[in-house]
């Protein structure tokens, strides 16, 4: 019996080969040809195996985490995009007697016949003058002659 605990099967050891491995070429056998040769273990190979696979998928998981927060941005950004031009479509259909500069802030209100309105004048502005009915937003030209929307009357102080 070996030192594993397996039997030898003496019918199928080959002496010339153990006597070749142990004076010229004891590279070559499965087993330690002398006692001071190191401990020879066959390699596990599904264990192997299984910390490959489980490391390439923590790795695979990772990435894809790393595209779908790439995803989440990109859709944010569009719908920022989509938001910016349905505010610029509405201002440039409103009535604006000016012509309004890149970087500039306006104010967007609804008149009283039910129209928009871009105007100069911020709310806080007009005193006891103001011919809007509701104030929609403070905008600001951009310089792909989009509209950003600074702020909105719930935002609004005052």
């Amino acid at each position: 019996m070996s030192q594993t605990g397996k039997k030898i099967d003496i019918e199928k050891v080959d002496l010339e080969k153990m006597k070749e491995g142990t004076t010229n070429k004891p590279g070559i056998i499965e087993f330690p040809h002398h006692s001071g040769s190191a401990l020879i273990k066959p390699e596990d190979k599904g264990k192997i195996k299984g910390r490959a696979v489980a490391a390439m998928h923590q790795q695979t998981e990772s990435q894809m985490n790393q595209l779908y927060e790439q995803m989440q941005l990109l859709a944010n950004q569009a719908k920022s995009l989509q938001k910016r031009v349905e505010i610029s479509e509405r201002i440039y259909l409103a009535k604006m007697n000016f012509e309004p500069l890149i970087n500039h802030v306006y104010h967007l209100y609804e008149s009283e016949e039910g129209k928009d309105i871009l105007s100069l004048i911020a709310p806080n502005e007009w005193g006891k003058s103001k011919t809007y009915i509701r104030y929609l937003a403070s905008v600001k030209l951009l310089a792909d002659h989009t509209w950003e929307i600074i702020a909105k009357p719930d935002e609004e102080e005052g």
